[in-house]
């Protein structure tokens, strides 16, 4: 019988993943479940969102990560053009992906792993 497992889903594998489907130029993707691949947040540069709002952007994201969101508990997600992303680095205001409800270390409280 052949081994049909599906890769762990990790933040490297994510990253890949959204640079090559998405075309993206920046991706920082964390692990919020304390590395059980649980929960993700992400911050998505790529010159595919120009022109399209915050919906369509997600939607993107959605289709380009179907499997893999199917897979895991939580999924968040900061999309940027290069243009937005410059411009928020030159004024310091690039903080990363959306951290609400994590820790200091960018964990979600209450998880032990």
């Amino acid at each position: 019988m052949a081994d049909n497992q599906e890769p762990a889903i990790t933040e490297d594998f994510l990253s890949a993943a959204l640079k090559t489907r998405l075309n993206a130029t920046h991706v920082e993707v964390t692990d919020m479940s304390g590395g059980c691949g649980a929960s993700f947040t992400s911050l998505i540069v790529s010159p595919d969102f120009v022109g399209k709002n915050s919906l369509k952007r997600h939607r993107l994201v959605n289709a380009a990560l179907k499997e893999e969101i199917a897979r895991i508990h939580a999924w968040s997600a900061k999309c940027q053009t290069p243009e937005e992303y410059e411009e928020k680095a030159a004024t310091g205001g690039n903080d990363g992906p959306p951290m609400d409800g994590t820790n200091a270390q960018g964990k979600v409280e209450g998880v032990t792993q």
